[in-house]
């Protein structure tokens, strides 16, 4: 028996871009520059998934022993939008095989396709620019940290998708995400479905922590649930 989804949700680095956790290494580069020692892996624990200040906030909260970091924050978010531009520039942006794909079949079946990521404005545009992909023909709406006033685990990025393309019902979306904190941005959304996938940021043992309705290998995985 097949779900009853009207709206998928995909995040979009580590599950439908793969972009080689370029922007969770160019964290770790920008916190390293500032002298605070943070391994990719930390970055990943406790910034996958969030928008980008957030997360650097979060990271030096677990990582390291400083009590006011709010400023320092500030000055490493600056560094870390200047190091990502030129990372970007130089980046091989490629999809997930299959993506592209599912994306199609699930649009010719009446479900909408919408992208949202704890990314700026800017960032995700440019990602989507190397990917060739365009709102309206690719994919039906995107929504970023800058669409909402609260990021994940808020629900917010969602309802704001469900607005743009006129689901009423957040039971019949369905929240695919490859960490922790898209399960739980799902589940604040009261979504139908949620579902990590380990192609990106986190591995089972971690997003298993926030009780998705499915794991999977991989987003055509998504097929046998909806197709």
């Amino acid at each position: 028996m097949k779900e009853e989804i009207k709206l998928v949700v995909f995040d979009m680095a580590g599950t439908t871009v793969n972009e080689n956790n370029v922007v969770y290494k160019t964290v770790q580069k920008a916190i390293n520059n500032a002298g605070y020692n943070v391994t990719l892996q930390d970055v990943l624990k406790y910034g996958a998934g969030k928008e980008k200040h957030q997360a650097i906030t979060d990271v030096l909260h677990n990582c390291t022993n400083l009590i006011k970091i709010s400023k320092i924050v500030d000055v490493i978010f600056t560094s870390f939008k200047s190091e990502l531009e030129i990372a970007y520039a130089n980046l091989d942006v490629k999809t997930f095989e299959g993506t592209e794909q599912l994306f199609k079949d699930l649009r010719k079946n009446d479900i909408k396709v919408v992208l949202n990521t704890g990314y700026d404005a800017k960032t995700a545009n440019g990602l989507l620019q190397k990917l060739d992909w365009t709102v309206g023909e690719t994919i039906d709406a995107l929504v970023t940290a800058d669409d909402v006033k609260n990021g994940r685990p808020a629900g917010d990025m969602i309802f704001k998708a469900m607005e743009i393309v006129g689901i009423k019902d957040s039971k019949l979306v369905l929240k695919v995400g490859d960490s922790k904190i898209d399960i739980e941005e799902g589940i604040s959304a009261n979504c139908g479905i949620t579902a990590g996938v380990l192609t990106g940021a986190q591995d089972r043992e971690q997003i298993q922590e926030a009780n998705p309705t499915y794991i999977l290998e991989s987003l055509t995985e998504l097929r046998a649930i909806l197709l």
